[in-house]
């Protein structure tokens, strides 16, 4: 049976029940709004991915605010068909089809969509053009460079050439250009110049790479590279057209380092006891919120520690008791698609009170 809907328009903050998945929407529209206004007048445009928010509306406002390349990246096909199916023109998936089942539910989004997909090995795109010319579809392929992040991807220049060459031989395939995922160290993120630069150093490996392509007579018309901790290197980076951002449109507290983007979504809670001095229970479990990356923080409330989550409880170490029963706080994860992945909507707050509801239509898709 669907849940009810969590809140009505007009509700108070305060009358919400919990656990309730909040969404700051000044935050939300400040977030979409700066980056859209950065990349609006730069040859390098912004690719939502969607992973991070998983709902068409949101997408949408993402697209309409400019900046994009009028399309969006997903990690999933079935998360891909959720925003096809609410219109959206261009999907990147940017990871691996293998699946036969994936791979035809895939060739029928093309009917669709303009659809492009990641690809790191021969046989992927053997079984990709092989479907595509069953189906009678033309399916976009790009190559994934592993640059640092040591998971998929190309692991070589001359790999990337033959796969390239393989893609542009094939008959139901159109070889787009390529794309890489990097990652930063944490130790580096906090300060500017390290971050700039090790994200200038995993950009250069992948353009070497497409200059390598193309001088093999492979052009590329899509250099997918750069994301939201390197948002700032990546439209400045000489033949990168586009960067996958994600982590910018809400905002959690491992992206600390970016004060230009606002905190958006929370999850709300109440606490439900205070059993002993300087502890107090709320609402709020992993079932209801992520510790992947780390415990969620307390949101003003600097002095209050979240020791952990059980599966329905959040333990907090409240050294000053500023908390009592049936008082509401809210936390902030660190890792906020995980977060999302549990919650079926957003409650849509402005000024403490419900403007919208908003579906998380993406949720759960992770095939």
């Amino acid at each position: 049976m669907r849940q009810p809907l969590p809140a009505r328009p007009g509700t108070h903050i305060s009358m919400l029940d919990t656990p309730c998945l909040i969404l700051d929407l000044d935050a939300l529209e400040h977030n979409i709004n700066y980056l859209a206004t950065y990349y609006k007048d730069s040859d390098c445009k912004l690719r939502p991915h969607v992973k991070n928010h998983r709902s068409p509306d949101i997408a949408w406002m993402q697209l309409r605010a400019g900046g994009t390349v009028n399309g969006v990246c997903a990690s999933k096909v079935s998360e891909a068909a959720v925003m096809v199916q609410a219109g959206i023109p261009q999907v990147l998936i940017a990871n691996q089809v293998i699946t036969k089942a994936k791979i035809d539910r895939l060739c029928s989004l093309c009917r669709s969509a303009d659809m492009i997909v990641a690809v790191d090995n021969e046989q992927n795109v053997h079984d990709l053009d092989e479907a595509a010319q069953s189906h009678g579809v033309n399916l976009g392929i790009i190559l994934e460079i592993d640059t640092n992040i040591h998971r998929s991807g190309i692991q070589s220049t001359q790999d990337a050439i033959n796969l390239a060459r393989k893609a542009s031989q094939a008959q139901g395939l159109t070889f787009r250009g390529i794309m890489s995922h990097q990652s930063i160290d944490p130790s580096k993120a906090g300060d500017r110049n390290d971050r700039q630069n090790e994200a200038k150093w995993t950009i250069k490996h992948c353009l070497d790479v497409k200059d390598a392509v193309e001088n093999s007579g492979f052009p590329c018309e899509i250099v997918s590279t750069g994301e939201t901790w390197s948002y700032d290197v990546a439209r400045d980076s000489v033949g990168v057209t586009e960067i996958q951002g994600g982590s910018y449109i809400t905002k959690d507290s491992s992206h600390y380092f970016f004060p230009e983007f606002q905190q958006a979504i929370k999850v709300l809670g109440t606490i439900v006891s205070t059993p002993r001095s300087k502890t107090a229970i709320g609402d709020i479990g992993v079932k209801a919120a992520t510790l992947i990356k780390g415990v969620p923080e307390v949101e003003g409330h600097p002095n209050v520690t979240v020791t952990t989550l059980q599966a329905e409880h959040t333990l907090l170490e409240d050294p000053n008791e500023e908390f009592k029963v049936g008082d509401q706080f809210q936390l902030v994860v660190a890792m906020q698609d995980a977060l999302v992945n549990r919650w079926d909507r957003y409650v849509g707050i402005r000024n403490n009170v419900v403007e919208r509801v908003i579906e998380i239509a993406a949720r759960g898709r992770h095939n």
